[in-house]
């Protein structure tokens, strides 16, 4: 919970307490007066309002300090506690006193809510003070924490920036150092170096020329070998090829033989069976129509193969027909007719 809440909810507990004290008071005084007015001479009768007023005010600093307490999150004794439930008893005893004298249990239970009322909320609102005060400094001790922590990562950060920047400088300084002496190595290693090269150059230039001699010579006995087997490379090729061909011709034509066969079975087998004693499923009639049309047969004779009617046959042959029938090329766009 935010700071901004908890003191919302304080000012809303500060707001309750005292709108209910300040109700239960007047209430009290208003109930109180008559019976102090009943048992008070008739001369003194102006004093009738002072008692309900001294309990009043008893309860009224009972509340007051006890909030201001639990907000320093102190602790009062046991007297504050016997004060606070003293002041309660004696507002509820005055408050019920005219009821319970004439014996009205209601007028008892009535006048009796607003004293109860205003214990229960003096106890109740010391309750919620010291929780929201534990809370508030709860939120101050994470606030102060995060402070120290902050200042402590601000004193880390420059104290490892300080160290970075004294080992940069070290660093630095051993750079520049082993530069020097790394200069002076490759000017010896250099000199050593052109000495060699200048020997090396010699017995490079002879070997080169060996080299190039005997790569001169194996480049062209490679070069008729390679021209030989890509002639013979091309010769077996042409050969594989032809014979992969013949087979794949072989294999198409069986295949086409095969189906037409298998095609020739089923339409065998499909207009053998006779005429249908009674008419066919539609998928089956439907196999036997094309087996027919793929025959030649007539309509009438398929009409007697599967049963159905001379219609729904007339039309299973016209949509073979236009399945089968070749389409039209298209006009080109711009021809003349």
């Amino acid at each position: 919970m935010s700071d901004a809440h908890l003191r919302s909810s304080e000012r809303a507990l500060s707001f309750g307490t005292w709108l209910i004290v300040s109700g239960a008071m007047l209430y009290s005084i208003l109930t109180v007066t008559p019976l102090m007015a009943a048992h008070t001479p008739d001369e003194w009768d102006w004093t009738a309002p002072i008692l309900p007023l001294v309990v009043d005010a008893a309860v009224l600093i009972v509340v007051r300090l006890d909030s201001v307490l639990a907000r320093l999150g102190g602790q009062g004794g046991p007297w504050p506690v016997a004060l606070r439930w003293m002041t309660g008893a004696m507002t509820l005893l005055l408050n019920i006193g005219a009821s319970a004298l004439a014996g009205d249990a209601v007028g008892v239970a009535v006048h009796a809510v607003a004293p109860l009322l205003l214990i229960v909320t003096a106890e109740a609102g010391l309750a919620y003070r010291r929780a929201l005060t534990v809370a508030v400094l709860a939120a101050e001790e994470r606030k102060q924490a995060l402070r120290d922590a902050a200042v402590r990562a601000a004193a880390e950060r420059e104290e490892n920036q300080l160290r970075a920047e004294r080992e940069r400088r070290e660093h630095d300084a051993n750079l520049a150092r082993e530069q020097r002496e790394h200069e002076a190595k490759l000017a010896r290693e250099e000199a050593e170096r052109q000495d060699r090269i200048r020997r090396e150059e010699a017995e490079r230039a002879e070997a080169a020329r060996r080299a190039e001699q005997a790569a001169r010579d194996e480049r062209e006995r490679r070069e008729r070998e390679r021209e030989q087997a890509e002639v013979a490379r091309e010769h077996a090729t042409r050969q594989a090829a032809a014979q992969r061909a013949a087979e794949d011709r072989r294999r198409a034509e069986q295949a086409r033989q095969a189906a037409a066969e298998r095609a020739e079975r089923e339409r065998a087998e499909l207009l053998s069976a006779g005429p249908a004693m009674k008419k066919l499923g539609e998928e089956r009639a439907r196999q036997v129509v094309q087996a027919a049309y793929a025959a030649g047969l007539p309509q009438r004779q398929a009409v007697e193969l599967t049963g159905w009617s001379t219609g729904w046959i007339a039309n299973r042959y016209q949509e073979l027909r236009d399945l089968t029938a070749p389409t039209p090329r298209p006009a080109l766009e711009g021809a003349t007719p």
